[in-house]
């Protein structure tokens, strides 16, 4: 059985029940996600508008870094799903989940799931402030 689940680059909202259920698995005693929103400051400065752009690339090596995880953790399931475009505030813009047979298995595999996905899956985020200036980040937030 793979233990990767779900994978994704979407353009449309993002799924918490989704990412749950693919991840769920009876030989998990843990199962840690993280939800990723978009928020209304960054800097001490108000975002007004927020969009995530991909490379072509980006679920190539969204899947890398999954299979990273697979081999380094012992984990019964993974998922992960970023979105891209135009978000409003609060909305979802990325979930991981990962299931493992004990808690801190499955703590640490989502956070390095989560922190690997953001350094180095090409996925670029542009923020517009309420002062009219503009921010491009390099990895996903």
């Amino acid at each position: 059985m793979d233990v990767i689940r779900l994978l994704g680059i979407r353009d449309t909202p993002l799924s918490v029940d989704e990412v749950l259920a693919a991840v769920g698995d009876h030989a998990a005693g843990g199962t840690a996600f993280f939800v990723g929103t978009v928020r209304e400051q960054d800097h001490g400065k108000p975002v007004v508008k927020l969009s995530y752009s991909a490379h072509p690339s980006a679920e190539a090596e969204l899947l890398l870094v999954a299979e990273k995880v697979a081999a380094d953790f012992p984990v019964t399931a993974i998922a992960a799903v970023h979105r891209v475009g135009d978000l409003e505030l609060g909305e979802a813009a990325v979930i991981v989940a990962v299931a493992a047979p004990h808690r801190d298995e499955a703590f640490k595999a989502s956070r390095r799931l989560i922190d690997d996905l953001k350094a180095q899956v090409p996925i670029w985020k542009n923020q517009v402030f309420a002062d009219g200036g503009t921010e491009w980040v390099g990895a996903c937030e």
